[in-house]
């Protein structure tokens, strides 16, 4: 079996080249299975990076079917340090699927 490299950071961006202009209202769309409790976990993770985080604001999307729930959640970003690591923190928490 063969061993992939090691995924290596991105550049950091210099402000003056960066698309986001910070702080900025910035929307993350996340899908997990539509369980009891989703939200509020999500929810949490949200407020640890965006203490003002309100979760009146989520948008909240059943699939058709209704096993899967995606939710857009718009937080205020402070640094492309933040935004990745929510990013990190969102795409390894166990009741979510996908983080866009």
């Amino acid at each position: 079996m063969s061993q992939l490299p090691p995924l290596n950071p991105p550049p950091d961006i210099p402000p003056e080249q960066s698309l986001i202009e910070y702080p900025s209202r910035f929307p993350i769309k996340v899908m997990g299975s539509h369980v009891e409790g989703f939200v509020e976990a999500i929810v949490q993770v949200a407020l640890q990076f965006d203490p003002e985080f309100d979760a009146a604001t989520i948008e909240r999307r059943p699939s058709k079917g209704g096993n899967y729930l995606g939710l857009t959640i718009t937080v205020t970003a402070t640094s492309r340090e933040q935004l990745d690591e929510l990013y990190r923190t969102l795409s390894t928490h166990p009741m979510v699927k996908v983080v866009l």
